[in-house]
C-alpha cells in the first residue's frame, strides 16, 4: 500500500488550521463550538455511487442525498419537524430505495413515552411508505417498538430486508380474528411494496436476534426475569445449528460477577466458519471470543488484553461482517483480522496530516468504495470516499465546518495519583499557547458511570481550552473499560471511590500549579452532572463554581422513575440500599455544598427525569445557596439542538468567569 494515490482533491480536504480571529467573542465561540454536527448519520449506495445523509436544521433534521457520479450536490428529499420526532438513521435498501427510522418522544398522563416507526421512500423522497407493522385498535397496550433491521442483504431476494416486530395481544371480544401473540418475532420486509411475512414466531421474553448477515436467523436473546416478571440483570442466548429450526441453549452474559465457561455474550455471526464472536470474562477482564454453533459450543479466544477491556467490534459491508476489534488504552487501538483491512486502515492513517483514527462507516455491496470518517483531538471530523482499485481517497463533507479554521488543543493522557496512592488516567487538555501554569481549569468527569472519556475531539472540551481553562477529564474508579477490579460496584453503590478520584484530579491539578486554587471549577453532564454536585458534598472548599447538566441528584428519585417499568430490577441492582442512598445523593446534602451552582435540564429527559434538577434548586435555594437552574423545554437528555447547546457553553462560560474573578 506504499502506492497509495491520494488524488487532488486530498489538497483541499484537510484545510490548515488557524487562530481564531482575536476578537472572537465567547458568545461566538459558543456558536462555533455548540453548532451540532453537520452530519449525524450517513450512508452510502448498494453500487456506491450515492450517499444519504441527516443534517440537523433549525426546527428538525433533513434527509439529504448526493450522487456522486453526477459531481455530488447534495439535495434535501425530505424532513422531520423536531416537534414530530427525530430521523435517527437512513439507509439505502437498494440503489434507488432507502430505509428510515423517526424516534419521539411523547408524555403520556405523566410519564415520558418512547416510540419508534420505521418507514422507505424513494432517492427523490417519493413513494413513501410505512414499514413498521401498524397498531391495531384492538391492541392490548401501545406499540412503541416499530422493529429494527438486522439484516440489509437477504440473499436472493433484493430490496427485502430482516426486521424485528413487535407483536402485541389483542382484545378478542367480537372477533375470531384478533392476535393473541405477544413477544419480539422477525418479519421479511419488501421496503419498497410493504409487503411483509413472517420468518420467526414471537418470543415473550425474546429482546433481539443475530443473523449471519445473508438472511438467515442463528442466535436469539431472552432476558431473564424474576418471579415477579421484573427484568433481571442477566440474560440468556440460544441458537441453530446450519439447517436445523429448533432453538439450543448457548450462554448467559451478566457481567463479570458471572465470569465462567458458560458466560458469553454473542454479538456476531460467520456464516462460513459457522461461528459466533462475543465477549467473555477472564482474570477481570472481557475479551473478544469465538463459540462453535455446530452443537460442540466449542470456545476459542481470539484476543483480550491483561489492563484493560475490549469493547468494540470492526465491522464493514452490507452484510456487517467481522474483520476485526477495538480497544483504548491512552488512545483506542486496532487489531485486525482481514489482512487487507488491516494494511489499508495503516496505510490511511499514516497518509493523512496529524494524528488521526480513521474508521469505515459504510461500503458498497462489492466493497470496493468505503466511506471513511476521519477524526483525531484536533480534528473534528472529516468524511472521505475511499476507491480501493484506483486508490483514491476524495473529501466528502466536514463534519462541523465551523471548526474548520480554529486552532484547536491537543489532548495528552496523564496519570494522577488517588488519596489512597491508586493512579488514575485522564486526559488533560491546555489552552493553546498557554504556559500551563496556574490556570483556570475544569474537571470534567463523564457521564454513565459505566462509560469512560477516549482521546478524540471534544466540543465541550475545546470550547472551554479555547476560552483559556485547562480540562481534566478523570477515569475515575467506577468508569467502564479498564476490568472489573476498576469498575468496582459502579459509581452509584461505590461511589465515595468515584468521587473522591474526581475530586483527587482536582487536587492534583492545583498541586501541579497547572490550577490556580481559587480558579478550580468542576462541569459534568449526567452521571458527571451528579459527581460535579457531589463533589461538593465530599469536599466543599475544594471547587469554587460547580455545573450539572441533566444530573442525577437524588437517589431515591432515581429508583421511583423506574417503578412500574420492567427495568425497575435492574435499577434497584444498580443502586443497592442502605445509607449510601442518602449519603450520595446531593439533593438531601444541599447544605453541605459552598459553591455556587449552575444547572441545565431538557423537559424530555428519559434518562435522568427533569424533576432531578427541580429538586436540587429548590433544595439549594431553601438551603440558602447561590444557584441558578436553566430548564429546556422539549429537550431530552442530550439537549440536541444547537440554540440549546450554544447557550449551555455561553451561560457556563458566563457563570464560570463570574464566580472564578476572571473578568
Amino acid at each position: 500500500m506504499s502506492g497509495l494515490f491520494l488524488g487532488s482533491a486530498m489538497a483541499a480536504a484537510v484545510p490548515l488550521q488557524a487562530q481564531a480571529q482575536s476578537g472572537e467573542s465567547a458568545e461566538q465561540l459558543a456558536a462555533r463550538f455548540g453548532a451540532l454536527e453537520d452530519i449525524t448519520q450517513i450512508s452510502l449506495s448498494p453500487d456506491g455511487t450515492k450517499i444519504a445523509f441527516i443534517s440537523p436544521r433549525k426546527g428538525g433534521r433533513v434527509l439529504e442525498v448526493a450522487n456522486l457520479a453526477e459531481g455530488g450536490f447534495p439535495t434535501a428529499i425530505t424532513s422531520v419537524p423536531s416537534e414530530e420526532g427525530e430521523l435517527r438513521f437512513c439507509k439505502w435498501s437498494t440503489n434507488a430505495r432507502l430505509v428510515c427510522q423517526v424516534h419521539y418522544i411523547v408524555d403520556y398522563a405523566g410519564q415520558l413515552v418512547s416510540f419508534t416507526r420505521i418507514f422507505g421512500l424513494d432517492d427523490d423522497g417519493k413513494n413513501a411508505t410505512l414499514l413498521s407493522n401498524t397498531q391495531s385498535l384492538r391492541a392490548r397496550t401501545f406499540f412503541q417498538n416499530g422493529g429494527s433491521v438486522i439484516d440489509w442483504d437477504v440473499e436472493g431476494e433484493p430490496g427485502r430486508v430482516l426486521m424485528t416486530k413487535v407483536f402485541v395481544p389483542e382484545n378478542t371480544i367480537g372477533t375470531r380474528l384478533a392476535n393473541e401473540e405477544e413477544g419480539l418475532g422477525v418479519e421479511m420486509v419488501d421496503t419498497i411494496k410493504g409487503r411483509r411475512h413472517r420468518v420467526e414466531k414471537p418470543d415473550e421474553f425474546a429482546t433481539g436476534y443475530i443473523t449471519d448477515g445473508h438472511g438467515t436467523i442463528r442466535v436469539k436473546s431472552r432476558q431473564q426475569t424474576g418471579a415477579t416478571g421484573l427484568l433481571k440483570p442477566s440474560e440468556d442466548f440460544f441458537y441453530r445449528t446450519p439447517g436445523d429450526w429448533e432453538w439450543q441453549w448457548l450462554s448467559s452474559w451478566g457481567g463479570p460477577q458471572e465470569a465462567g465457561v458458560l458466560s458469553f455474550e454473542p454479538l456476531a455471526v460467520d456464516g462460513k466458519s459457522n461461528r459466533a464472536f462475543g465477549w467473555a470474562w477472564e482474570n477481570g477482564h472481557r475479551g473478544l471470543y469465538a463459540v462453535a454453533l455446530d452443537g460442540s459450543l466449542t470456545r476459542e479466544k481470539l484476543f483480550a488484553a491483561d489492563d484493560v477491556d475490549i469493547d468494540g467490534l470492526i465491522r464493514i459491508g452490507r452484510d456487517n461482517r467481522v474483520v476485526g476489534l477495538s480497544y483504548a488504552r491512552e488512545r483506542r487501538e486496532q487489531v485486525y483480522f482481514d489482512p487487507e483491512m488491516g494494511a489499508l486502515s495503516k496505510a490511511l492513517a499514516g497518509a493523512l496530516p496529524g494524528e488521526v483514527a480513521v474508521r469505515v462507516v459504510d461500503a458498497d455491496r462489492e466493497e470496493k468504495n468505503l466511506l471513511l470518517r476521519v477524526t483525531g483531538d484536533t480534528e473534528p471530523g472529516m468524511l472521505y470516499l475511499f476507491n480501493k482499485a484506483e486508490r483514491r481517497l476524495e473529501e466528502v463533507l466536514p463534519v462541523r465546518p465551523k471548526l474548520v479554521d480554529l486552532a484547536l488543543a491537543p489532548m495528552k493522557p496523564v496519570m494522577f495519583p488517588a488519596g489512597d496512592g491508586v493512579q488514575i488516567p485522564g486526559y488533560l487538555t491546555l489552552p493553546p499557547g498557554s504556559t500551563g501554569r496556574d490556570l483556570p481549569a475544569i474537571v470534567m468527569p463523564h457521564g454513565g458511570p459505566s462509560a469512560r472519556d477516549e482521546w478524540g475531539f471534544d466540543w465541550m472540551v475545546q470550547f472551554f481550552a479555547a476560552r483559556g481553562f485547562a480540562v481534566l477529564q478523570p477515569n475515575y474508579r467506577g468508569s467502564a473499560g479498564y476490568g472489573s477490579e476498576w469498575y468496582k460496584e459502579n459509581g452509584f453503590k461505590s461511589w465515595k471511590t468515584a468521587i473522591g478520584d474526581v475530586n483527587d484530579a482536582g487536587r492534583w491539578l492545583v498541586a501541579q500549579r497547572i490550577a490556580a486554587p481559587d480558579k478550580l471549577a468542576i462541569f459534568g453532564w449526567s452521571y458527571g452532572g451528579y459527581a460535579a454536585l457531589q463533589s461538593g458534598v465530599l469536599d466543599p472548599d475544594l471547587f469554587k463554581a460547580v455545573v450539572a447538566v441533566a444530573p442525577v441528584t437524588d437517589f431515591e428519585i432515581l429508583r421511583s422513575e423506574a417503578e412500574g417499568f420492567t427495568n425497575a430490577a435492574l435499577v434497584r441492582e444498580e443502586l443497592g440500599s442502605g445509607p449510601h442512598l442518602r449519603e450520595g445523593s446531593p439533593a438531601q446534602n444541599a447544605e453541605k455544598i459552598k459553591a455556587p451552582v449552575l444547572l441545565f435540564h431538557g423537559t424530555l429527559d428519559q434518562n435522568v427525569g427533569v424533576r432531578e434538577s427541580q429538586v436540587m434548586a429548590k433544595k439549594l435555594e431553601q438551603a440558602g445557596k447561590s444557584v441558578r437552574y436553566v430548564e429546556f423545554d422539549g429537550l431530552d437528555h442530550f439537549l440536541y439542538s444547537s440554540e440549546a447547546r450554544t447557550q449551555l457553553l455561553a451561560d457556563s462560560d458566563a457563570f464560570l468567569h463570574t464566580q472564578l474573578k476572571l473578568d
